[in-house]
């Protein structure tokens, strides 16, 4: 059967595969590192800035204000780097979200996370967009954000790319309410709630990220760099952001 035959139920085996990459991707068990973090939360914990009530309304600011401005948008435009075969581009991309990154934890997150993805990816995913981003970083031509490796991963695996940031976007708020969770700032029953009630803004922030050109890369939530900044020095962490 071709790649563009129907699959079960008449779905075109080529949509169920991109799929099923996606998921794999975006799972807790995919061992990258992501679901190590708490996205700043713990930050904002430790200094009693969030509670329970607020939690939904701080995950949308930073969607729309952090993480859609920049890692969503650095995926859009590394999947279509990759997908074009532009390594320049895609190499740019990276520095450009990199420089975003004002923390040295935040930094050193997105590199920890985006190599590790990078190196499981090439082995379980593979294709030649996926060799050619490795040898860029084995340069230093390219940091090995989190965003770019998947957005590369993504393109390598032909997953569609509204699909690809959808699919980052939703493992971003997983991992959040995973950490409220752990910090006990809700409970699962409610993790599910704030998950599903984010929906639109995950459709808002996909759609922004997906017409963004790279000189507009890169969020502004000065208070999140704030509590980075804090959770960088505290003697006390349960995440490694």
């Amino acid at each position: 059967m071709s790649a563009d035959s129907g699959g079960p139920g008449g779905v075109p085996e080529d949509r169920l595969d991109a799929l099923l990459v996606c998921l794999q991707l975006t799972d807790s068990a995919f061992p990258s590192g992501f679901y190590t973090l708490s996205h700043g939360l713990e930050g904002y914990a430790q200094a009693k800035a969030v509670t329970p009530d607020t939690l939904p309304e701080l995950l949308a600011d930073l969607l729309r204000h952090g993480v859609g401005p920049s890692d969503a948008t650095a995926l859009a435009l590394a999947h279509r780097a990759a997908s074009a075969g532009d390594w320049d581009l895609l190499a740019e991309t990276d520095q450009r979200l990199h420089a975003t990154k004002l923390n040295r934890e935040l930094r050193l997150a997105a590199t920890r996370t985006g190599r590790q993805l990078l190196d499981i990816a090439r082995e379980s995913v593979g294709g030649e967009p996926l060799e050619r981003y490795a040898a860029l970083v084995a340069d230093k031509r390219a940091p090995g954000c989190q965003a770019v490796a998947a957005g590369v991963a993504y393109a390598s695996a032909a997953v569609p790319v509204e699909q690809a940031v959808t699919g980052d976007l939703f493992a971003f708020c997983s991992s959040f309410v995973g950490a409220a969770l752990r910090l006990r700032l809700t409970d699962h029953r409610r993790a599910q709630v704030v998950l599903r009630s984010v929906a639109p803004v995950i459709r808002e922030v996909v759609s922004a990220a997906l017409v963004r050109e790279s000189a507009d890369l890169g969020g502004c939530v000065p208070v999140a760099d704030a509590m980075s900044g804090r959770h960088e020095r505290a003697e006390a962490r349960l995440f490694a952001s």
